[in-house]
């Protein structure tokens, strides 16, 4: 806004007074005070410069009764401003002196302080656009050729800026050597502008890659509060968006901000918990921070600087910035510079305020023995530069000094491709009477493409060069000072994976031997993921563990990963391994402890029979149907057998077999019980008066009817084999994290028809033998068969419930158990005590012991 109000102000005064002297016949007159060049020389044609040899400006209150005086800089003269200054004069002379480049013309230059203010900068432009002679042109129209071709400078982007809105409208050229704000890319604001440094576009993109590179996601970033520190942050905030970096604080202040500003910026940057700084701040203005920072006691903060002070070596003294890394222009070397800025004598230097100020200042004297203050002595005249070290004599590092160089030599090129192209008589001197304008000197000036010393100069459609710079390092070396030391290249037309190129192990701030950490929040492992605390930066999170089921693999996963479903998560969730997978097995404990009773039980049935068959002949044996006893033992045997089929892996035929098995031999050994049941009863009523019962319930009928609740049992497991018969299945809804190997009934109606028909013939066999329990005898068969269907159907009615709640195996195991324990009561109650008798009680196996009060007619033969 300032520079606009400036401009137009002055368009105003300049054309109202033009248009007035114009009338009255007295030509075009300059207005104001004009300000002299700080160094200047003649030539067939002049190159204007600008740089910031001081920092401030003199203000006073006009009066507006007389003339305003030209302004005045103020403040510490800026060495390294003056060598920029002097490499352009350096290189003018090498021009001068070529016999190839503009042969046989010579170059002049007027240089001027902007001061770093738009106010003066302005006024430069219109000098150097206008000239300075108080009259010219009388009597004729106002307009005339620049007094310059083209421009060079300024250093900073804001006067660049203010300098570019007046040149422009002439045409004219203007080549920066260190205005880097991207804003100056655009032709439409800025047509005439070009420069030599890359733009802060790329130098943003760059430092958001490094800041990447080390893995550092929360930062501070402090900015001069002008276009140059505004634009450029702009830029690389978001690149560093993009990037996935966040920003704690973002502060601007500039060197002549009120003192609570500056003291506001130092507080923020040692309050704050991010440990590395991101600084987009002109040299200036970074000194003035430095004072505010430098007393306070803070932990060693990792810098990140731009080239405008990462590579200036007036910061070296501030130990603050040990370890600091940052972008700068390549280092150079210019063969004669460092011999043409020592060749500077007091005569020479007096003829020059500029350079009588830089002498004075750098060797603390007076020249021409007139004191400037009470504190200096008059200089004896055995001063030299060699002695000194100070920017200006640095040539070590020239970077910027070479941007300088460049910029001569690209307008150079461009006035040497307008006059030196037709053949003249004479090759060693080009046409000088070609009138030459700064808009011919700006169309040949994109063109140019040269190298010179090794250094290659282009420009591109919008003014700007190649964008490559150094990693520079601030390294203390052995003696305790700070260097400068390359450490790594950044090249933005580079393929992917070399833009940044690292070839030097980096010293961190504070001496640390690892690289710093600086992030809001410390990185989530494997097996979690990030979530996002509401209402901060999406760098500050939480670790959430990942859910039952899902896993994370990297680190900062964003979300995390579903397992397959036949995965889960391993205990740490960083890993999807296979679900373990569940079935009763023969290895386990509990299939070792059942397999042993089904054994058990089976020999104990192989026993019985064995018994049974060596006293087959004893009235015990054969009461009741003896055959009735042998099939009921071996139906028990295949129970106790068929339990096995329930243990091991399952298959599709040991999953059809378990359950059909199972079906009709516990149907088999209930409809002998069954028998043995009616057989008592029947029994019982063959004795009653005229009762001819038992030849209705005879052995053949006894066969038959166990044959046929037997057959009943195998057409239903046929049915059920052939609708929809068992299979083996993965079970996965019961537990997440393993797999189940079960079979699946198929026919639920299937199932419980084998179930319920099993259960009908106990219930049947129940009632029948609790009828019969009070029976007349001394071995009443009944009581112990109505005891073992009472364990029977108690065993099974509890089995349900515990079937359909047990998990997993426990399921097999309970079916196993209901197996086993409702045939061990049924061997236990009636064949145990039988056996006991035959055993160890023979004299009670006897028929008379046997008749007791029961008639003969209980007992049956074979």
């Amino acid at each position: 806004m300032e520079v606009l109000w400036t401009t137009l102000v002055l368009a105003l005064v300049t054309g109202s007074l033009a248009v007035a002297n114009g009338r009255s016949g007295l030509g075009c007159t300059l207005q104001g005070t004009p300000s002299p060049a700080s160094l200047s020389q003649p030539g067939d044609f002049v190159i204007g410069g600008v740089f910031t040899f001081h920092y401030y400006v003199i203000t006073t209150e006009n009066n507006y009764t007389s003339r305003p005086k030209a302004l005045q800089c103020t403040g510490r003269l800026n060495f390294r401003e003056l060598r920029f200054a002097r490499t352009m004069v350096f290189a003018i002379k090498e021009i001068n002196n070529s016999s190839e480049l503009l042969p046989g013309v010579t170059l002049g230059y007027q240089i001027h302080d902007s001061c770093a203010s738009v106010s003066v900068a302005v006024k430069v432009a219109f000098q150097l656009a206008n000239g300075i002679e108080p009259v010219f042109f009388p009597n004729q129209s106002c307009s005339k050729s620049a007094t310059v071709r083209a421009v060079v400078g300024d250093s900073d982007s804001t006067p660049s800026i203010a300098m570019s809105r007046i040149l422009g409208p002439f045409g004219m050229p203007q080549v920066s050597h260190f205005a880097t704000c991207s804003c100056l890319s655009d032709k439409l604001q800025y047509p005439t502008f070009s420069r030599t440094i890359p733009s802060d576009y790329f130098q943003a993109a760059a430092l958001a890659r490094l800041v990447k590179h080390f893995g550092w996601t929360w930062i501070g970033a402090v900015r001069s509060d002008s276009d140059y520190g505004n634009s450029g942050m702009a830029a690389f905030l978001q690149a560093a968006q993009a990037e996935g970096i966040c920003v704690e604080y973002s502060e601007a202040f500039f060197r002549t901000s009120p003192r609570a500003k500056v003291r506001h910026v130092a507080e923020v940057i040692s309050r704050s918990t991010a440990h590395v700084i991101v600084a987009f701040v002109a040299t200036g203005d970074m000194l003035v921070l430095l004072s505010e920072l430098e007393g306070r006691l803070m932990a060693p903060l990792q810098w990140i600087g731009s080239e405008t002070w990462v590579t200036n070596r007036i910061m070296l003294q501030f130990r603050l910035f040990s370890g600091a890394i940052g972008f700068g222009i390549p280092r150079s070397v210019i063969p004669g510079l460092r011999d043409f800025l020592l060749d500077l004598g007091p005569a020479q230097v007096s003829h020059s305020p500029l350079l009588t100020e830089f002498w004075e200042t750098a060797f603390g004297c007076s020249l021409g023995g007139s004191q400037t203050s009470a504190a200096q002595k008059t200089c004896d005249g055995n001063q030299n530069l060699q002695d000194l070290q100070n920017p200006y004599t640095d040539t070590s590092q020239l970077r910027i000094s070479n941007m300088v160089y460049k910029a001569v030599y690209a307008i150079a090129h461009a006035i040497h491709s307008i006059i030196c192209t037709d053949k003249t008589d004479d090759p060693t001197h080009c046409n000088t009477s070609i009138s030459v304008e700064p808009q011919q000197v700006m169309e040949h000036l994109r063109k140019v493409n040269f190298s010179r010393n090794g250094y290659k100069v282009s420009f591109d459609s919008n003014g700007d060069p190649m964008a490559i710079y150094e990693l520079v390092n601030w390294q203390v070396m052995g003696d305790g000072h700070i260097e400068f030391v390359t450490v790594g290249h950044y090249d933005a037309s580079a393929p992917d994976g070399q833009v940044l190129i690292m070839n030097k192990n980096i010293t961190w701030a504070g001496g640390q031997p690892q690289v710093p950490v600086s992030v809001c929040s410390e990185s989530c492992p494997p097996g979690t993921r990030k979530a996002v605390e509401r209402g901060r930066p999406v760098c500050c999170y939480d670790c959430v563990p990942c859910a039952e089921g899902e896993i994370s693999n990297v680190t900062d996963s964003l979300e995390c990963i579903t397992c397959p479903v036949d995965y889960w998560t391993n205990d740490e969730k960083d890993e999807c391994v296979p679900k373990t997978v569940e079935f009763l097995s023969f290895h386990e404990v509990l299939g070792i402890i059942l397999t042993g009773c089904s054994v058990t039980g089976a020999c104990m049935a192989i026993m019985v029979a064995a018994v049974f068959y060596r006293h087959r002949d004893t009235p015990i044996v054969k009461a009741n149907n003896s055959e009735l006893s042998f099939l009921l033992v071996f139906s028990l045997k295949l129970c106790f057998l068929c339990s096995l089929t329930f243990i091991g892996r399952p298959s599709e035929w040991s999953c059809m077999l378990r359950h059909t098995a199972f079906g009709i031999t516990f149907v088999l050994c209930i409809s002998c019980v069954l028998g043995k049941t009616i057989v008592v009863l029947m029994a019982f009523r063959a004795t009653l008066p005229g009762s001819n019962v038992m030849k209705w319930f005879g052995p053949t009928q006894q066969r038959l009817s166990v044959l046929a609740f037997t057959l009943i049992q195998v057409l239903i497991c046929v049915l059920w084999l052939t609708i929809s018969p068992p299979f083996p299945n993965e079970n996965m809804k019961h537990y997440k994290e393993k797999i189940i190997l079960e079979c699946d009934v198929g026919s639920a109606v299937g199932f419980w028809a084998v179930l319920g028909y099993i259960g009908l013939l106990s219930v049947l066999c129940f009632v029948l033998a609790f009828l019969a329990r009070k029976l007349p005898d001394n071995f009443n068969e009944a009581k112990f068969i109505t005891f073992s269907m009472l364990i029977f159907c108690a065993v099974w009615i509890t089995f349900i419930p515990a079937y359909v709640s047990s998990p997993g195996k426990f399921t097999v195991a309970v079916e196993i158990f209901a197996i086993l324990a409702s045939s061990f009561g049924l061997i236990v109650c009636i064949f145990v005590p039988k056996c006991f008798i035959i055993l160890f009680r023979p004299e009670n196996n006897t028929k008379k012991h046997m008749m007791g009060k029961m008639p003969s007619a209980s007992f049956g033969s074979t």
